[in-house]
């Protein structure tokens, strides 16, 4: 007979779990990671539609992509058969695709379950909608642990948002496409956990008497909240729960539109459309990939044989032609999270035609994500007062997931509940290890 397990599918990581009724087991899922019970949320498929996902995605990505040659060619993908009035016409399509590409690399699977508009992508000669992708995903993820465990999973139980989504019929869709996915990856029988309840359920295990406590669970995607009434199963409530769609990699791309943009001539380049439409771009993680294109080029080098911000542009140029997005998403997010613990970061970049240096500073962190800063405290507090609860009478308020370790959201929580209050969970698995619980007491 088949396990059943707890999955955390999430923006930036991802982790697999099994509970038996004494000790939860975090699966050491991606070896090649430092933290192997951690595995990045990335999925990459190459030209012969193999699924990696992990620290091997990353690695093959870098070892295939990286300032490797590009040749394009008009492929035809279709015709438009046009009829109206007295007009008939049938029209071929063509493209233009770089035919030595090997693969597609695709980060922040989850993240595009919040959007109303994405739908899927191309990938070579293959259309992937979202439920596609997230499947291939679980299928390795599954396929990973029944290999560690030595039986099959039939079962599991996933994460979820308090919301995906503020508008209910998309937040709907969202965990429609997901049950899809996970029943098309293998999984025969699905649930979901609000993840901070999954974190709540793992930190009742170390309770020896009740306690009301505020679960802040705050990773790559969103921040999910809820206060709960723990330490006694019996008498165990969700007095609210709230959320909203920021997160971490909101951040990254505050980060980017406010102190990298310069680097690839923002502020030089005034009127020029296209151009500024590149420049723009670029911090959108999955379309700037997909610029890399025959008459983007053209545009670049036109506008570069201009004046037009040459150095800038040049580097504009490196960073989608020479497959560098991957290594600089990485880089700003590993300046944000080093900016937890230091005063001030130097945010580097050197590749291919690509030289990028910058002075960044905690406090010129914190001016950038002000605006979300503000909207974060709005929701901790409506959800402290939708709990019928005073700030004083919770008494412990539970940090989770990567951008919870962010200093002016510790901050924040002391000074709202106390910072002898504040606690900090396993930052990558207590999700992952509460989801792990509930699939237990659901079997």
């Amino acid at each position: 007979m088949g396990v059943r397990v707890g999955i955390d599918f999430g923006t930036s990581n991802s982790g697999v779990a099994i509970y038996q009724g004494d000790k939860v087991h975090v699966l050491p899922i991606d070896s090649k990671n430092i933290v192997p019970e951690v595995v990045k949320t990335i999925l990459y498929i190459t030209q012969d539609f193999r699924h990696i996902i992990g620290q091997e995605a990353v690695e093959l990505y870098y070892k295939q992509n990286i300032n490797r040659q590009r040749r394009f060619v008009r492929k035809w993908t279709g015709e438009i058969d046009y009829r109206g009035a007295d007009l008939h016409y049938v029209r071929d399509i063509y493209v233009y695709v770089d035919e030595l590409q090997p693969g597609r690399l695709l980060q922040f699977i989850k993240t595009a379950l919040r959007s109303e508009k994405y739908q899927g992508t191309q990938v070579f000669e293959r259309y992937y909608n979202l439920s596609d992708i997230i499947s291939a995903y679980l299928f390795e993820l599954k396929q990973r642990a029944e290999s560690l465990l030595g039986e099959e999973i039939e079962g599991v139980t996933l994460g979820r948002p308090v919301k995906f989504s503020n508008d209910k019929e998309t937040d709907n869709k969202a965990q429609d496409t997901l049950l899809q996915a996970a029943l098309e990856a293998g999984f025969k029988q699905v649930d979901f956990e609000l993840e901070p309840v999954a974190a709540a359920l793992y930190y009742e295990l170390s309770l020896h008497k009740p306690q009301n406590v505020l679960i802040f669970d705050f990773g790559g995607g969103t921040l999910d909240l809820t206060t709960m009434r723990l330490g006694d199963r019996q008498h165990r409530k969700v007095y609210a729960s709230g959320g909203i769609g920021i997160a971490g990699s909101d951040f990254d791309q505050a980060i980017i539109e406010k102190r990298m943009l310069s680097h690839f001539g923002k502020g030089l380049v005034q009127h020029d459309p296209e151009i500024l439409k590149l420049i723009q771009a670029v911090p959108d993680w999955a379309g700037l990939p997909e610029l890399s294109t025959p008459r983007a080029k053209a545009e670049l080098e036109r506008a570069i044989q201009a004046g037009e911000a040459p150095v800038r542009l040049k580097a504009l140029e490196a960073l989608i032609f020479n497959d560098l997005a991957f290594s600089f998403y990485n880089m700003v997010e590993a300046t944000k999270i080093a900016l937890s613990s230091q005063g001030a970061v130097i945010a580097s970049l050197k590749e291919k035609d690509l030289d990028l240096w910058e002075l960044y500073t905690r406090s010129q962190f914190e001016k950038d994500i002000r605006e979300h800063s503000e909207q974060i405290e709005q929701v901790l507090m409506d959800t402290v007062t939708a709990s019928g609860l005073e700030p004083g009478q919770i008494d412990a308020v539970v940090k989770t997931g990567g951008s919870s370790n962010i200093p002016m959201f510790s901050d924040m929580l002391g000074r709202v509940f106390g910072a002898d209050k504040v606690k900090a969970s396993d930052v990558f698995n207590s999700v992952t290890a509460g989801l792990a619980i509930k699939a237990y007491q659901v079997s």
